[in-house]
Formats: C-alpha cells, structure tokens, sequence
C-alpha cells in the first residue's frame, strides 16, 4: 500500500513549523512512536530550514516537500525537500559536522548531521545555481508487526 502528499511553501522561516507539523501529521497515520516521529520533524525542519538559509539566502523562492508511506511487511516513511535556489557546491564538505555557509548568522552546521543521524536514509543532489534536493527515509519498527497505516 502507497499514502502520498505534496506541499509547496514559500521560503520564509514562518513557514518552517508548518512543513514540519504537515509531515508529522501525514506520517502519524503509521504505527510510528513518538520517537520516530520528532526524527522525521526535526530532519524535515533541518532540510526546509537549509532551503530558506541558504538556497533563498537574499531571495524569495518555493520549497517543495512531498512525503510518501509505503507499507507491507516494513513501512518506510519518505520525504523530499527540494529547492530551486543557490544550490551547493560542495555536498560532500557542506555534509561535514559544523561546516555551515553562513557562519555570520550563528548557524551550527549540524543540519546534514542531524538529518543523518535521525533518518536511515539521506542523499542530497545539488547543482550550483539550479537548487538542492534531500531525499530521506525512516523505517517505521511497527509495535503490531505489520507497519500498517493506521
């Protein structure tokens, strides 16, 4: 079975707790625990919360968020964050613990690291100029042993 959902926001901070409420609400649907749900909003925050810093930097622009369940025998919970702004021109260095682009604003540079330790899956492509695109994934460990949606 296949559960999806598609959002557009604009880029502004105010719009970051909505992302994150939207793809928390639409993953509650699975057998997940509430520990499996604050990684999937926290690393939706961190992705969305890129896009605005530092793919929109001086500019507005539209994020993309589509998240999919897929259940059956496991249940994966996927979400892709895309953006179409500055891009990155390193992925590799901008996935390194505290390396942050924008270091004048305070930011830690935990954001990759985040979304990795919290999710089972991330990949990030990213053209300089052309945006950024987070693909991630957490596997739902079902209480029921189904990983149906609820």
């Amino acid at each position: 079975m296949r559960n999806y959902m598609k959002l557009e926001i604009p880029s502004k901070s105010v719009n970051e707790a909505f992302a994150r409420a939207a793809v928390g609400a639409f993953a509650a649907q699975t057998d997940l625990d509430i520990n499996e749900l604050a990684d999937i909003k926290t690393s939706v925050s961190e992705a969305v919360t890129n896009s605005i810093i530092h793919g929109y930097r001086d500019t507005d622009g539209v994020i993309y968020i589509e998240c999919e369940i897929k259940t059956g025998k496991n249940c994966v919970v996927s979400v892709t964050v895309r953006d179409e702004g500055a891009g990155i021109a390193n992925v590799e260095r901008a996935m390194e613990p505290l390396f942050t682009t924008a270091p004048d604003e305070e930011r830690s540079g935990m954001g990759f690291t985040v979304m990795q330790s919290f999710m089972d899956t991330l990949d990030v492509v990213s053209e300089k100029g052309k945006g950024t695109t987070v693909k991630m994934s957490k596997y739902i460990h079902s209480r029921e042993g189904g990983g149906e949606i609820i």
